[in-house]
């Protein structure tokens, strides 16, 4: 008895099962977000541990403190890629309208004595009007003028709110938010929970607007900005207001981020005003894939959790016990997260969302690449 190479059109027909489960997974995972959520809304009940991921149990204080600024920033990242990833618009302020949401929220509680309610609608709005009046200028010029522009906004800002004028943003320690003016349920250790749910409710109102908006005609528009600007002017559409519409969109998201911010944190600290603190969206954007629907949320939370777990890792004793030419790198939170963000880089071009399409092209090539063997007499 020989074998023969299957003929290509009985191969076809050998593979056509292989396609009818790989599209009944699909259908069965498609309800993957919906359980997600549950599982994160339920989070703070659980008492079980992740070894290396978090210290104790999920539901410690602690842990979901850490993530709810996961939360919070992989949605703030989410907010900010309607700017590089779906308008082509490479913006190194958005820092701005994040730290307006935070000090405009606490200076209206410090010094005008209104209620959180009220001061965080007025930090909403000076996001919105911020974003708007900024845009319209800086949306004069494209490219890295524009990038440019909005960097010098963020720096005039930054300088201002170091420079402490008036004593109303504590200059560089920054000012801590009155208790007795925030909600009671948000203050204490034994209220963590509720904060770790006002991040998660942020994190699904930014998916749901960016979602909305990207499959809207105006997401169309931006992405058609995105791809070739002249063409659409050409189809008659005027792309500055659409990128306006982007721009103050991303920065109201940004401010209502930093009202969130507060809440967490208790306070207002410069650190979220400056340049850096853009860059670092920008990192976590590149880190999960710009451009697509889960990538900036991936890339926020693993930016933000290894920006805190690396630094235990830092000065843990494993790394102090290492030969000085190791230990000294090792010893760098900075290093250890740049390390990370190459390799992510270098091994998946594209962002750590492009992960399971690669998988699956690796597996059908491979599989394209076994010819099937048919016994025959």
């Amino acid at each position: 008895m020989t074998t023969a190479t299957q003929p290509r059109g009985r191969a076809r027909t050998a593979d056509h099962p292989v396609a009818t489960r790989s599209g009944r997974l699909r259908r069965a995972t498609r309800w993957w977000p919906a359980l997600l959520l549950v599982v994160l809304i339920t989070a703070p009940y659980s008492a079980l541990p992740l070894p290396g991921l978090l210290d104790g149990p999920i539901g410690g204080p602690g842990n979901l403190q850490l993530l709810a600024l996961c939360l919070l920033f992989g949605g703030l990242a989410t907010g900010y890629d309607l700017l590089p990833g779906r308008t082509g618009l490479l913006s190194f302020g958005h820092a701005l309208y994040f730290a307006a949401g935070t000090y405009v929220t606490n200076t209206v509680m410090l010094e005008a004595g209104l209620p959180f309610a009220v001061s965080a609608l007025l930090g909403l709005l000076a996001g919105v009007v911020l974003s708007a009046v900024l845009g319209a200028v800086g949306l004069r010029v494209s490219g890295i003028g524009f990038s440019m522009v909005t960097l010098a906004f963020a720096q005039a800002a930054s300088i201002l709110v170091q420079r402490d004028p008036g004593g109303v943003t504590g200059g560089e320690e920054g000012r801590a938010a009155p208790a007795d003016r925030l909600p009671g349920s948000v203050v204490g250790i034994e209220h963590t929970a509720n904060l770790y749910w006002i991040a998660l409710a942020y994190l699904v109102v930014v998916l749901a607007v960016v979602q909305w908006t990207v499959r809207s005609p105006i997401g169309r528009v931006w992405e058609g900005i995105k791809e070739n600007e002249r063409r659409v002017e050409v189809l008659g559409l005027r792309p500055y207001g659409f990128k306006l519409a982007a721009f103050v969109l991303a920065g109201t998201l940004a401010a209502l981020g930093g009202i969130v911010y507060l809440l967490l944190t208790g306070g207002a600290t410069p650190q979220t005003t400056t340049s850096d603190f853009t860059l670092s969206l920008l990192v976590m954007v590149v880190l999960g894939g710009s451009g697509t629907r889960w990538g900036p949320l991936a890339g926020g939370i693993l930016y933000t959790w290894a920006d805190h777990r690396l630094g235990d890792l830092a000065g843990s004793g494993a790394v102090a016990g290492l030969p000085p030419v190791v230990r000294v790198p090792l010893s760098q939170p900075l290093f250890l997260l740049g390390a990370l963000f190459v390799a992510v880089i270098y091994l998946l071009p594209g962002g750590v969302a492009r992960l399971p399409a690669r998988l699956r092209a690796a597996r059908t090539t491979r599989a394209a690449a076994v010819p099937e063997e048919v016994p025959t007499p």
